[in-house]
């Protein structure tokens, strides 16, 4: 395991590595980072939906477990996570790598083709192949959507905060570890936990909530209700709670 130090300076430079990909590798790797976390969400419904409601809390652990496997595969395989690159770019512009305007290109590029291999998955695999779209699964689908969108702005935005302040970490680990079956743990424990809570985490609303919308039980407005409060406090919980804690208490001031 790296030192804190040490997490700090590779995280810079993933960061700042992250801004030169060109164009076309932000597009495919943002859309690969938006199909992943779809599928660990997929997952997540399809081995929980059968668990009876008055049995929550194991609901939450057994798709908790399985949810984690999409950030895993952008980790260590390859893929561009909006929500990742919050915290990993926002290393790189406190140590003034990077600067802002690049920041907000580079989450805008992300964002949008996270949000398309996101429906991607909602649609083909999820109401196509009718994976999401059969008893029990459709219900399920509806019902964590309808408990998204139900929430209002200040809850949201809080609860964008918490699922990034774990989701940052995961990646913080990952930085950390020095083989793949160390990344795998520091990432699996974070994400399961920010699933089991409940937190709201952007991208993956980015699948949960269109699935719901294929199957009749969501709208697009309700969608893009919900977004923008949990995506700025994605934001807060990255740049914040993650990059910058451990940017001014680990960076090198000499």
């Amino acid at each position: 395991m790296f030192t804190p130090e040490e997490i700090l300076e590779k995280s810079i430079v993933a960061g700042t590595n992250k801004l030169n990909k060109t164009l076309l590798a932000k597009m495919i790797l943002g859309f690969i980072g938006g199909a992943m976390i779809s599928m660990g969400f997929l997952a997540y419904v399809r081995v929980s939906a059968s668990i009876p409601n008055n049995l929550a809390s194991v609901k939450a652990l057994v798709g908790g477990a399985v949810f984690p496997i999409g950030l895993i595969v952008i980790l260590l395989a390859g893929g561009e996570l909006a929500t990742g690159n919050m915290m990993a770019v926002g290393t790189a512009f406190f140590a003034r790598k990077v600067s802002f305007i690049d920041y907000l290109k580079n989450l805008i590029v992300i964002t949008l083709f996270n949000f398309l291999g996101a429906v991607f998955v909602a649609y083909f695999f999820g109401h196509i192949v009718q994976l999401t779209h059969l008893a029990p699964y459709k219900q399920a689908v509806v019902t964590i959507a309808t408990g998204k969108t139900g929430a209002s702005f200040l809850p949201a935005f809080v609860s964008g905060i918490g699922c990034n302040w774990l989701v940052g970490l995961a990646v913080w680990l990952s930085f950390g570890a020095k083989d793949a079956a160390g990344k795998i743990l520091g990432i699996w424990f974070p994400i399961m936990i920010f699933v089991a809570v409940g937190f709201q985490h952007s991208i993956a609303n980015c699948f949960i909530i269109p699935a719901a919308i294929f199957e009749g039980g969501s709208t697009w407005n309700l969608f893009f209700q919900n977004f923008v409060p949990v995506y700025l406090g994605n934001i807060i919980g990255g740049v914040i709670f993650v990059a910058g804690f451990y940017y001014f208490s680990y960076a090198n001031k000499k």
